[in-house]
């Protein structure tokens, strides 16, 4: 496996490892919960794993952040669904105990993952890539501290238009519109 970036991240692989212990969790659930729980936990296992193959094609790490966030999101879905079922005691606690394991794994790496995202957007970049991403270029720390600013750019007029009297004048600007 591996066509695709996210497929050979660990977490994406620890997220399908989790979805198939929700597969099987639930083939031992009574039939009452079959459409209900069960639904919603295999839906918010599945938007784990979707939300971590969505944000790492073709993101930034900011924008990748933001898929991470969703997939904990969906993780925290599914540990409330599993509390349920516990309290339900439509499974037994040795039962969940393997599923939770897979699960706090998938969240520490999860979260590790989108912290080190984070930290690369306060990292130094090269003056090339902080042009290209909109970023302050870096500087060094034996100079003062400045931000370039981009260039203003003046607003295009149309050849047709002229101005009938000098910016500098107090009086009004009078423009010709062409007709």
């Amino acid at each position: 496996m591996g066509e695709y970036k996210f497929q050979s991240l660990l977490i994406y692989q620890i997220s399908l490892d989790y979805i198939d212990k929700i597969y099987d969790l639930i083939k031992k659930l009574p039939g009452e919960e079959k459409y209900n729980l069960s639904s919603q936990l295999v839906r918010a296992a599945t938007s784990i794993a979707l939300n971590i193959a969505e944000g790492s094609t073709g993101q930034s790490d900011k924008e990748q952040s933001r898929f991470l966030s969703l997939a904990l999101r969906s993780y925290l879905e599914t540990v409330a669904c599993l509390d349920l079922i516990q309290r339900r005691n439509n499974i037994s606690l040795e039962n969940l105990k393997e599923l939770r394991k897979t699960g706090r794994t998938l969240f520490y790496k999860i979260t590790t993952f989108r912290k080190s995202l984070k930290n690369n957007w306060f990292s130094p970049v090269s003056p090339r890539r902080s042009h290209h991403a909109g970023l302050p270029t870096p500087v060094s720390p034996h100079r003062s501290p400045h931000i370039r600013l981009p260039t203003p750019v003046s607003p295009r007029r149309s050849p047709h238009t002229r101005l009938s009297m000098p910016v500098s004048s107090p009086r009004p600007l009078h423009i010709a519109c062409p007709e």
